[in-house]
């Protein structure tokens, strides 16, 4: 939402109607629900399971889904099975030619393909897909994936063949639903890095990157994609492969997920997004009570967590931001002054209930430093007296290599200031973060990652592999 937030994944969802109905419509309800997950661009592909044409028809375009599509590009994409994506780029520069779904043909025929995720070994793979005849049009590793699929396709019996064996090859975080003209296939990487579920709407089989997407186009939710599964869904119904799965106890499931990322209303490997969040506010006033007036959040990802705070505090919870939703993301305007502008444009504060008032203020993080500065001004300029920030996740201190766009180490305030220095740059009364022993609480005890906090990666040899690519 804001300049110093992490920048957004991106989303997939893909869908199988077995009586031959289009589903581009659901596919068009299904991205507008996973928008929050990116806004530079979309894109629609699908395919008729009862042709034998074999013809994938597209649509993707830069901007957000209700700008891309209307009713006559809809229209036009007829087909009973069909993937789609919304995306920000964490590899790739940010124009039409990177937007997905990739449309691909090779010798076997045509697949498309719908990627969230950052791969570790793409220099590696890139390399020697080029070295075998590949010819690559975008510059985004998802490209590189689908040529890896592709390639395997040649010399397997079937697509979920190739994709099993593409699985050994590719290493990195990855949630991806593949489209070929008679299967849909998801998968996840074995580490569980980014989500997938899988629906169920009449005759539809559904694939999305939250369970809060299928509740929003009516579907029932069905189940989670393992960690390191592959799911093909055909006329046949679903067949699950899980020959890529690993022990339990070294999957890195993104903590962000729950923190920030995923909409509040969803469910990821059975946890429920707003109750880790409100676990999280009740961890810190566990940890970190400070005698207050009123606990509020930073709208929207920070008030669950304020919620809980106020529930194990017993200080009373309040709204104090009116947030106007129609300001574009702040994060995408270049110049710091637009910046500054947006946010205050974004926010305002109810004066009435923050004057002469002691505050807890509760956010899922601080990247730069610069937003947390300007609400706690802003709270300030209209009469609170004590702004104490609290903070649902621990200092940022580490890249992250597997697609949540973290700046560089030296944009990362907490790698260079102590905690006390923070709190001076800020403007708070007090600040404190979560500790790190208590992440696995908020998701009971599933396996997470905690690298950009600790330095300690789920893929052990991540630094080596990934020197060229550290932002």
């Amino acid at each position: 939402m804001f300049n110093d937030k992490l920048k957004e994944e991106c989303g997939v969802f893909g869908v199988y109607n077995l009586e031959g109905k289009d589903v581009s419509p659901t596919i068009y309800y299904g991205l507008l629900a996973l928008q929050h997950r990116g806004q530079e661009s979309c894109g629609i592909a699908v395919s008729d399971t009862f042709s034998n044409s074999y013809n994938i028809n597209s649509v993707k375009d830069m901007g957000l889904v209700n700008n891309v599509f209307n009713k006559e590009n809809l229209s036009s994409l007829k087909g009973n099975i069909g993937v789609g994506h919304v995306r920000y780029s964490t590899t790739g520069a940010s124009v039409r030619e990177n937007a997905q779904p990739l449309v691909l043909n090779y010798m076997k025929g045509t697949l498309a393909l719908s990627h969230n995720g950052n791969l570790i070994n793409l220099e590696e793979l890139s390399h020697e897909l080029k070295k075998s005849g590949s010819i690559f049009y975008t510059n985004i590793d998802s490209e590189v994936i689908a040529s890896c699929i592709a390639k395997e396709r040649v010399l397997s019996s079937s697509i979920e063949e190739a994709v099993c064996k593409t699985m050994k090859k590719i290493e990195g975080a990855y949630s991806i639903v593949v489209m070929s003209p008679r299967k849909l296939i998801g998968l996840r990487d074995p580490y569980g890095f980014k989500p997938l579920c899988i629906g169920k709407k009449d005759n539809s089989y559904i694939f999305s990157s939250e369970s809060s997407a299928l509740d929003n186009i009516g579907a029932e939710f069905i189940r989670d994609v393992e960690p390191g599964e592959v799911v093909t869904i055909s006329s046949k119904g679903i067949e699950s492969n899980k020959e890529n799965m690993i022990d339990k106890n070294l999957q890195g499931r993104c903590v962000f997920e729950y923190i920030y990322f995923s909409r509040v209303d969803s469910f990821i490997d059975g946890v429920s997004v707003y109750d880790a969040r409100v676990k999280s506010g009740e961890y810190l006033a566990k940890q970190s009570f400070v005698d207050a007036d009123i606990v509020t959040g930073v709208p929207d990802s920070g008030n669950a967590a304020a919620i809980g705070y106020a529930k194990e505090s017993g200080i009373p919870y309040r709204v104090v931001f009116v947030k106007n939703n129609y300001i574009g993301r702040t994060f995408i305007k270049p110049d710091p002054n637009e910046r500054t502008s947006a946010v205050q444009m974004k926010l305002n504060v109810l004066k009435n209930i923050v004057k002469d008032k002691r505050i807890v203020l509760v956010d899922d993080s601080i990247v730069r430093g610069t937003t947390s500065n300007q609400i706690i001004s802003m709270l300030k300029d209209a009469g609170a007296r004590e702004v104490h920030m609290r903070i649902s996740s621990p200092p940022f201190l580490y890249p992250c290599y597997f697609g949540i766009d973290v700046p560089s180490r030296k944009e990362l305030i907490a790698s260079s200031h102590t905690k006390e220095e923070i709190r001076k740059i800020i403007g708070a009364d007090s600040l404190d973060y979560l500790n790190t022993d208590n992440l696995s609480h908020l998701v009971n005890d599933l396996g997470i990652c905690k690298g950009c906090f600790t330095g300690d990666y789920p893929i052990k040899n991540i630094k080596g592999k990934q020197k060229k690519l550290v932002r």
